[in-house]
């Protein structure tokens, strides 16, 4: 029992720290009233969803765009198809398959199953991250300095996520040895990464202005609290992120951005979902590249 509780203590705690967040979600959501709730989900307009939904699009396009520069300035000669892809694969694996396999892992894959090299493949799925980190590194400046208009309370969370940012830094910045040489490659990525971005901030501001009249929060404010809440979901304790996003971004929407707190909770409620939506042409790739991957384990074995 010890060896096995040992073996999975990082599955158990990711298991229950969701299980944790969702439920102080759903105590949150209680709290607030479920009525209220509703009401401010129905005020929303339906050309606002279809925006924000169409605005994530364009955020997932601009992740393929950031990965296909890292692959074929690495020399990698993949089809701006297969890419898109791979792409939407792993977005859908890391929606809906969190427990048994990661994005990532579908990803290289679905390259290797191509008949790509492996090592270069796993290098730039490992700059991809680190590029995307990087974009979100310079709107994070923006949240810490409205952090530090907010209570002492928020001292704590500040330092967490600083020093995550440092740790995941120094763990991966050898995976940038490839693309060294090639500036305007990561240049070209970083752009893609600022689209993403731009999308992703977009998007939740078309949300929160139409779930009320008379809120309402700057771009810039949004791209500073959400890059806090993103480093947040680094740290290992949920299955990708799930009810640690969202209640990161209501506590600080409400106590830092001055956004009600039912707007808060339904703007990043609706943007979890609108993202999943966003994820579901990945289905379509998925069984190939789990084929893949399956028989590659039994080679493995045999």
């Amino acid at each position: 029992m010890k060896n096995w509780l040992k073996k999975n203590r990082q599955e158990i705690l990711r298991w229950g720290g969701t299980i944790l967040a969702v439920i102080l979600i759903i105590a949150l959501i209680n709290d607030e009233g479920w009525d209220e709730l509703l009401v401010v989900a129905q005020r929303i307009p339906a050309w606002r969803l279809g925006l924000a939904f169409g605005l994530i699009m364009l955020s997932r396009f601009s992740i393929t765009g950031r990965w296909l520069v890292l692959l074929r300035s690495a020399g990698i000669p993949i089809r701006i198809r297969d890419t898109t892809s791979l792409t939407f694969t792993g977005l859908f694996a890391s929606n809906f398959l969190p427990t048994t396999i990661g994005g990532d892992v579908v990803r290289l894959a679905g390259a290797m199953q191509m008949g790509y090299d492996r090592a270069v493949c796993l290098a730039s799925i490992a700059a991809d991250r680190l590029i995307g980190m990087a974009g979100m590194s310079m709107a994070a400046p923006l949240g810490i300095w409205q952090l530090f208009q907010a209570p002492v309370a928020f001292s704590a969370f500040l330092g967490g996520v600083w020093q995550r940012g440092l740790d995941f830094i120094r763990s991966t910045l050898q995976s940038f040895s490839l693309w060294f040489k090639k500036p305007l490659s990561l240049l070209g990525a970083l752009g893609f990464t600022w689209g993403h971005m731009l999308c992703t901030f977009a998007a939740i501001q078309v949300i929160i202005d139409g779930s009320s009249t008379h809120e309402h929060m700057d771009l810039w404010m949004i791209a500073g609290l959400w890059s806090l809440s993103y480093f947040v979901t680094l740290v290992p304790i949920s299955i990708n992120g799930y009810g640690v996003q969202e209640l990161s971004l209501t506590l600080l929407f409400s106590h830092v951005g001055g956004i009600s707190e039912p707007i808060s909770l339904m703007a990043a409620v609706l943007f979890r979902l609108l993202t999943i939506v966003a994820s579901l042409p990945g289905a379509y790739f998925l069984p190939g590249v789990m084929a893949q991957m399956a028989a590659k384990d039994e080679d493995d074995a045999e």
